[in-house]
């Protein structure tokens, strides 16, 4: 199956499971052939039909909660119940049981696509060196949350960049369309239910953003509280894409059973409500741009967090670190790096072919 037919069977499943912005899937669409990165982001349902076949080995490696859709782009920050920032992977539309070399390999893949597009600049080895060695001490320790207060000053500064502040960031919220036709009632349940107040005022914007979930419907409730402005926004979600791969009929969703799970500082603010994810939006509280932090950081630190960060994920699956020690250690040393280069050779080969039409 190539990737025009994988993505037209795909939708149609897709359909069947939620209600599809046909405008929002046209752009994203126009957005697969803009770039690789873009590509890839897009396209979690072909990743995970070609991935057997590419990296035939690692799709037999021990199972775990994971990800799915993991790339350098899915980190952010948000306040936990005391308030604190935290950094972490923000987004698991995708999540599901999955081979623990997914997510490594995925997220190597997109940094190495990063790299190519001069977004980093280490060298492609030392990508996966970094995501590993972070994997490994992250599993070693049993998992710790990125709190940006005491510890971590470092990428509290990288993170906190001209994006964050709150002027630009309102002016974009507030200058979304406002929603036409009817709000489902389920989609305004789920933004009233994160609401800080019963009864509270709020107008509803179509929000458009991401690329894997474009296409899916987004409504953001937008409001006056307390002199100031807020933001809740309640995204559709579906079974992940690994469900239609696999001809499977669930229709589970696994997103607020890893955040309950896993080794994180969560965020009180992203529930699970029925068929909508429902999280606050504000400055401090979004995904973090790679372009928007500063041009001089240590790559090479980030990179070895976002892996250490992907074990506090996959430690909410019992007896995680045990068994992915033991399938690690019995692979070549530089298994990320070859897998992670067959995988981004056989992604920029369906990129072409995407683009060629």
């Amino acid at each position: 199956m190539n990737v025009h037919k994988a993505t037209g069977e795909y939708e149609a499943w897709l359909a069947k499971q939620i209600t599809i912005v046909p405008a929002d899937l046209s752009l994203k669409h126009r957005q697969m052939s803009a770039s690789a990165f873009f590509f890839l982001r897009a396209t979690f349902y072909r990743w995970m039909q070609i991935f057997p076949e590419v990296c035939g080995t690692f799709a037999k490696a021990p199972k775990v909660l994971g990800v799915g859709d993991l790339h350098v782009q899915n980190f952010g920050t948000w306040r936990d119940v005391e308030a604190r920032l935290i950094w972490g992977i923000n987004d698991f539309d995708e999540t599901y049981m999955l081979p623990y070399a997914v997510d490594l390999i995925r997220l190597s893949v997109s940094a190495h696509m990063a790299v190519r597009d001069a977004h980093l600049s280490i060298g492609a080895k030392d990508v996966c060196d970094a995501i590993l060695d972070g994997y490994r001490a992250g599993l070693a320790s049993g998992g710790k949350p990125f709190v940006l207060a005491e510890d971590h000053t470092w990428l509290r500064h990288m993170v906190s960049g001209d994006l964050r502040d709150p002027i630009p960031f309102w002016e974009k919220l507030d200058s979304l369309p406002r929603a036409r036709g009817k709000v489902p009632g389920t989609a305004e349940e789920a933004i009233e239910h994160l609401m800080p107040a019963k009864n509270l005022k709020y107008e509803v914007a179509h929000r458009v953003a991401g690329l894997g979930s474009l296409g899916r419907e987004r409504y953001v409730g937008l409001a006056d509280y307390a002199g100031s402005r807020i933001a809740r926004e309640a995204k559709a979600l579906a079974p992940s894409a690994c469900v239609w791969v696999d001809g499977g009929k669930s229709r589970k969703i696994f997103y607020q059973q890893i955040l309950d799970e896993c080794v994180r500082a969560c965020d009180p603010f992203v529930r699970l409500k029925g068929r909508w994810i429902v999280r606050r939006l504000a400055p401090d509280c979004s995904r973090v741009d790679l372009a928007t932090i500063p041009k001089e950081r240590d790559e090479s630190r980030l990179l070895r967090a976002m892996g250490w960060e992907t074990a506090n994920v996959h430690l909410g699956t019992a007896g995680a670190a045990k068994f992915i020690v033991k399938d690690m250690d019995k692979r070549d040393k530089r298994w990320l790096h070859e897998a992670a280069e067959a995988m981004l050779a056989a992604t920029l080969k369906d990129w072409g072919a995407w683009r060629k039409g």
